[in-house]
């Protein structure tokens, strides 16, 4: 299949409205952001203005909804937004919100596909992430549901609420190369039993809720402000929180979702597991089989024509390829015998952070060299913003560094860069350079 590009909001939207959870007023503004981005929840209402990336990893809660957190920070209640952006083929946006959860509306996905309607897509330059799935993987829940996902060569969910809903059970089956997000599934609202609403009242999950943004069920009876959207609003709306829960997963899906009785508990579990899977894969690959080779390609003898370091303090091995004058792949072997492992952590050598960061500014370098034509100038490293280690970098290793040219511009040059093992990223960040003669 034809790879295709990644998709960011062409311009900053904003919504306001009432959280579900926790009753108050909330603004949240969606903002373009770079491809590989995904994700990302920004506090401004919090000192320092913390992230959250919508990660699997990063799943606190998964009670009524889906709670991401790093540290200290949540954000609640993510699934209805998150879905909104896998249904509109929306792949990386920066979300800036006021409080820690997102407006409810109407309990549907309507306010988020109308504020990024409005705000329209946009290309950017790199391909979709996708992930065909090995095997199928399944997960059960204590109350009989249960979630399989199966191989295919597109994502589609098919999803009942056999048994559980009695008279109100329903079975859809959608996906997006045939269906309407918008049209087919983002106007269906949560729904909750009526047996259910005091005890979630007590535990003070629902301080927002009212018959405005959801739709309750009483025996065979429906208690809502207006009618029901769809025949089958129900499964729609549990189709809808499947496609948004496994937006968690780093890539997009190319499986058959069937889910029986689904909650978020257990979609996030089948995020969980397909991410164990996705992880196994990549470490049986090669170290660069992920990489675009590109263009080109440097044995270590033509980077010390380009660089002035050499060993210990020459951190790149080989340069894999480069795209144009943009963008740079290198390569670092970490072995047992590097001179730092011996001071640093004795007895469980992990390599220096800033090293990598180093090993990113060097590659970033020799990119320059190449963008600007010019022999004979060498880019001061100035500052590094938004540095970020993930993960450990351990002997045996290999590191894989990725750098973009963001500006070049008289004597100043900007440059973003990702180092990763086995297809993790586990450091980033923005350098900023200043270009003198070597």
């Amino acid at each position: 299949m034809a790879s295709f590009k990644q998709t960011t909001i062409r311009e900053p939207q904003s919504v306001k409205g009432s959280a579900l959870h926790t009753g108050s007023d909330v603004t949240l503004t969606v903002k373009p952001a770079a491809a590989n981005t995904g994700y990302v929840f920004k506090r401004i209402d919090l000192p320092d203005e913390p992230t959250v990336t919508a990660h699997i990893d990063n799943v606190k809660h998964v009670e009524r909804a889906t709670t991401l957190g790093e540290g200290n920070v949540k954000i609640h209640t993510v699934e209805h937004l998150l879905s909104a952006f896998r249904g509109l083929g929306i792949d990386n946006a920066l979300i800036e919100i006021d409080a820690n959860e997102p407006p409810i509306g109407d309990g549907s996905g309507k306010l988020f596909v109308e504020m990024l309607e409005k705000a329209g897509k946009q290309e950017l330059d790199a391909n979709v992430i996708e992930y065909e799935l090995a095997e199928p993987v399944r997960v059960t829940g204590r109350d009989g549901g249960y979630i399989i996902a199966w191989p295919s060569d597109r994502f589609e969910v098919s999803c009942t609420n056999a048994n559980h809903l009695g008279k109100h059970t329903q079975y859809r089956t959608w996906n997006p190369e045939t269906g309407n997000y918008t049209k087919d599934i983002a106007q269906a609202r949560t729904f909750v039993f009526y047996e259910e609403v005091q005890p979630l009242m007590e535990k003070g999950l629902i301080k927002g809720g009212s018959l405005e943004n959801a739709v309750v069920i009483r025996g065979d009876a429906i208690l809502s402000r207006e009618p029901l959207r769809y025949e089958d609003e129900f499964v729609r709306h549990k189709i809808l929180d499947v496609i948004g829960d496994l937006c968690l997963f780093p890539a997009r899906l190319k499986a058959h979702i069937y889910a029986v009785k689904p909650s978020h508990a257990l979609n996030v579990e089948l995020a969980r597991e397909l991410y164990k899977q996705y992880k196994q894969r990549q470490a049986q690959r090669m170290p660069f089989e992920h990489v675009p080779m590109g263009e080109g390609g440097m044995d270590t003898a033509d980077i010390m024509k380009v660089l002035p370091h050499r060993f210990p303090f020459l951190l790149v091995d080989r340069i894999l390829g480069f795209e144009g004058n943009t963008k740079a792949v290198g390569q670092k072997a970490v072995t047992m015998n590097e001179p730092f492992f011996p001071g640093h952590f004795p007895g469980h050598p992990v390599m220096p952070g800033v090293l990598q960061v180093e090993a990113m500014a060097q590659v970033a370098s020799i990119l320059l060299s190449r963008a600007t034509g010019v022999s004979g100038k060498i880019g001061y490293f100035m500052s590094a913003d938004k540095v970020k280690w993930r993960k450990p970098v351990l002997p045996g290793d290999t590191l894989i560094i990725e750098v973009e040219l963001t500006k070049s511009r008289g004597k100043i040059a900007r440059a973003a860069g990702v180092c990763r093992v086995k297809n993790e990223i586990v450091s980033e960040a923005e350098l900023m350079f200043g270009i003198i003669d070597a």
